[in-house]
């Protein structure tokens, strides 16, 4: 347990710099982590009807409806994160 909140804490601490960049694209930011998959999803938008979405080579998946952005899925976050 106690390894766990500290993997949490630097998990956080390590994502406060992007978080507040994503933060200044919407008013609010949901981010769920799939800890099985090694996946985060950010929206800013619930739901987002995404229609459409771009792969980057960092394996960020960007969502958009039209031209907006509506969220991010982010593919092997803890690896980004963790090194």
């Amino acid at each position: 347990m106690e390894k766990e909140m500290t993997l949490e804490k630097g998990f956080i601490s390590r994502l406060e710099k992007p978080l507040l960049q994503l933060l200044k694209l919407s008013n609010h930011a949901w981010i769920d982590y799939d800890k099985g998959a090694d996946v985060a999803y950010v929206s800013f938008e619930r739901p987002q009807h995404a229609t459409d979405s771009e792969l980057l080579d960092n394996g960020v998946i960007v969502r958009k409806r039209g031209k907006k952005i509506v969220g991010f899925t982010i593919l092997n976050a803890g690896k980004l994160i963790y090194g």
